[in-house]
């Protein structure tokens, strides 16, 4: 007899191992399905603000600590374009004493871990190393999951279907939905590293971004317990195009330099280079079916943020939102929450993507350097701050940026072109 469930999440990501938890917590029977062997590997930076501790209810439920997965707890940025023209500035200013934020540095195999143990304590049936091949919906009866694990078939039914299973997902493709998707591309390496060497401010309270080195795009350096976690990534699409091939080769020329730019070089050889999709926020698309019977979520979704490339408190998000709009049988209503939550934000990080990315120097030097401007990425990263509010601010420093350059371009109305 097959096993039915109230819902069944495929990705046990931020995502689906935050859905899972409510569900079960609110008395759903809930299986969470993840296609690798937990622990797993998961390419990302792994940079996150700490306001996710609130998201997860670290202090008020206190099923896990942050000591379980945080690595780093980063309060400085470092800015660099070109890797010259350096700024390192504080993310907190005086006005900031009583609540000071921070981004907090994790590897995602352990802080997946965390969360999906967490969803199984919580009652959750955690099964791993399952592959979900197709999902089978009729108009009338159950939703169907048919998957494998090592060559054995596994099958289920429940009534709703969560997919949180990233940019390539086989929920989203099954149910036709999210076809229009926009794809950046970052390759990362963890390079081993032991404090104390290479450049001073090779700090485990510093995070390093570089905006110059990659067209349409920027590269990071994030300090981990025993290693380093650089990366680069394009994020807007060139307008020239470019192979995808070359562009992979571009990314890791940055990532060498990088390394020995702060005086840690290593040998290409000696790294593994490992590519990933990111389905950045290009509008609110179809995220969910019209009998509201399957849910995307997370990166599923398409919800990270086009400017910073970020996306594991939004995934966070949104696994529970999507939990809380099942468990009081509102379903039909989770699009529009998502909406609530991300749209004007979303949208308006777009915007101002289109143009950082199209002018990064100007950006750069009227922008990024200006004192507040670190603090400010912070809250936007944190959520205390939404681009709505910014923006104009911002296109009014480049514009005169770009008078004080000898530039005559308009760039909304560039944008306004790109946009249509």
């Amino acid at each position: 007899m097959q096993q039915h469930y109230d819902v069944i999440v495929v990705g046990a990501g931020p995502a689906g191992t935050a859905a899972a938890y409510d569900l079960a917590r609110g008395g759903s029977r809930v299986a969470l399905v993840e296609k690798q062997t937990l622990p797993r590997h998961k390419t990302c930076g792994g940079g996150m603000p700490m306001l996710v501790g609130d998201i997860l209810g670290f202090n008020e439920l206190k099923d896990i600590s942050s000591e379980a997965f945080v690595e780093a707890d980063t309060t400085f940025m470092r800015h660099t374009y070109n890797f010259e023209e350096p700024v390192l500035s504080p993310m907190n200013g005086p006005q900031d004493s009583d609540r000071p934020l921070s981004l907090w540095m994790v590897q995602r195999s352990i802080f997946d871990y965390e969360l999906a143990k967490r969803a199984a304590s919580a009652g959750a049936e955690l099964l791993d190393g399952l592959t979900v091949k197709s999902i089978e919906v009729e108009k009338k009866g159950p939703i169907r999951v048919v998957a494998e694990r090592a060559g054995h078939a596994w099958t289920a039914t429940c009534d709703t279907v969560i997919g949180a299973d990233g940019a390539n997902g086989v929920v989203a493709r099954n149910a036709g939905l999210r076809k229009q998707r926009a794809l950046a591309i970052a390759i990362e390496v963890e390079a081993p590293h032991r404090w104390g060497d290479g450049h001073p401010d090779l700090r485990p309270d510093v995070c390093h971004l570089e905006y110059g080195a990659v067209p349409q795009g920027y590269a990071w350096v994030f300090p981990k317990g025993d290693h380093l976690n650089v990366g680069a990534g394009v994020f807007r699409p060139r307008s020239n195009g470019g192979a995808e091939g070359s562009i992979k080769q571009e990314l890791r020329g940055a990532i060498l330099q990088y390394l020995k730019v702060l005086g840690v070089p290593r040998d290409e050889t000696e790294l593994k280079f490992m590519a990933h999709p990111l389905p950045i926020w290009n509008g609110l698309d179809r995220i969910q079916t019209k009998d509201d019977r399957i849910l995307l979520a997370g990166d599923s979704a398409g919800l990270i943020n086009p400017f910073f490339g970020d996306g594991i408190m939004h995934a966070l998000k949104s696994g529970k939102i999507a939990a809380k709009c099942i468990l009081e049988n509102r379903s039909h209503q989770y699009t529009r929450e998502i909406a609530t939550e991300f749209k004007g934000n979303m949208d308006a990080a777009l915007k101002l993507a289109r143009v950082f990315y199209r002018w990064p120097h100007i950006c750069y030097r009227y922008g990024v350097t200006r004192p507040g401007a670190t603090r400010t990425a912070t809250r936007l990263l944190c959520g205390d701050a939404v681009f709505q509010d910014i923006s104009r601010k911002a296109i009014r420093r480049l514009r005169s940026g770009m008078r004080a350059e000898g530039i005559a371009t308009d760039p909304i109305e560039i944008t306004k072109n790109e946009e249509a």
